[in-house]
């Protein structure tokens, strides 16, 4: 149990770091933050509408993972102090 915990929260901290770096890979879709950070001067840059839609399958997978490994962590750690 104890290995299988330290598994899941290794898969966490990498999905963590990977979610992060592809939201931030995301095309700015107007003001706010994403100007800040350079959107206007990537605008030559612009990825094909293809790339942006494997970025986003790639991003909500991710994302899904993730949930998934809080979730699991959750209740290891619910159903070991029941124990």
């Amino acid at each position: 149990m104890q290995i299988l915990s330290i598994v899941i929260s290794c898969v966490l901290a990498l999905t963590s770091i990977l979610l992060t770096s592809l939201v931030l890979f995301h095309k700015g879709q107007g003001g706010g933050m994403s100007d800040v950070f350079g959107g206007g001067v990537s605008s030559s840059l612009n990825s094909s509408g293809v790339a942006q839609r494997n970025l986003n399958r790639l991003t909500v997978t991710v994302a899904v993972i993730w949930a998934v490994a809080i979730v699991a962590l959750a209740l290891m750690q619910r159903f070991a102090a029941a124990a």
